[in-house]
């Protein structure tokens, strides 16, 4: 039998071969990779996907859909998909009234957005410039004065817009408290020192004084409570009162020019 010629060994390329068809493998993804960018770049960008239609949902009695529309619009940049939601956001947040807007893309061409309308609570005072407004969350914002319709809104004085949220929660809490004297909150003051201050409807105006809330709220209550004993006696409306005494509480009432210390109520 003839005999059979062993199989060569097969050989691996040389490295330099190697290398060229690595490089060239990896030019090749690189190469499709930005031929399909370029291609996903020239697609977003067609007409098709030009903004067509932006739909208001939500909150819309201070301001039209089409006074929205007209504030926010000029302010948006972008198509379908290179629009920046952030940024819309903010556009229509800058509205007038508008306290949050959340905007969401609808395929293929239009935005829905839903709005959130700030709901008045309070004034905010400020000493050289207009005064501006505080919501239900007490938060400041601004808007036209004119906008508001109700007349018997209470009005909140601070140093410090910060402080708007606690002085409208001791706001809701003291007004309760004065209701018995048939009068409600009108202003409500705190100091740089942190000294609280109100005065009623009914144009009296009393001292608060330092301290929590808790202290605040029962010094008032300890007042109401009694100081109707005085009104009474001397047929008088109240003028002004002083809390801050440690021992009572000082009292003027119109007409009379004395001023009366009165003790606190003992508890039982």
């Amino acid at each position: 039998m003839p005999r059979q010629r062993p199989t060569p060994a097969k050989t691996a390329p040389p490295i330099d071969v190697r290398l060229m068809n690595a490089t060239a493998s990896v030019l090749f993804v690189v190469a499709a990779l930005a031929l399909l960018g370029f291609g996903l770049a020239w697609l977003v960008r067609l007409p098709a996907f030009t903004l067509q239609a932006v739909r208001i949902e939500g909150d819309v009695g201070r301001n039209s859909a089409a006074t929205i529309r007209a504030n926010a619009l000029p302010k948006l940049a972008g198509n379908f998909f290179t629009l920046d939601l952030e940024r819309a956001q903010a556009a229509f947040q800058s509205v007038p009234w508008v306290r949050r807007a959340v905007v969401s893309r609808r395929w293929p061409n239009w935005l829905a957005v839903q709005l959130e309308e700030h709901r008045v609570a309070a004034w905010w005072h400020r000493e050289n410039a207009d005064d501006k407004l505080v919501n239900l969350q007490g938060e400041v914002f601004e808007a036209n004065p004119g906008d508001v319709e109700d007349e018997g809104l209470p009005t909140l004085a601070g140093p410090d817009e910060r402080q708007a949220p606690a002085m409208l929660a001791l706001l809701r809490r003291l007004d309760p408290v004065f209701a018995p004297l048939e009068a409600r909150v009108e202003t409500l003051s705190l100091s740089a020192r942190g000294s609280w201050r109100l005065v009623l409807d009914s144009g009296a105006e009393i001292e608060l004084g330092r301290g929590s809330d808790d202290e605040v709220v029962a010094r008032s209550q300890a007042f109401v409570g009694t100081v109707g004993d005085v009104t009474q006696r001397y047929s008088r409306p109240l003028a002004s009162a002083d809390l801050r005494h440690a021992d009572g509480y000082a009292v003027k009432l119109r007409g009379v020019g004395t001023v009366e210390s009165l003790p606190k109520k003992k508890s039982n």
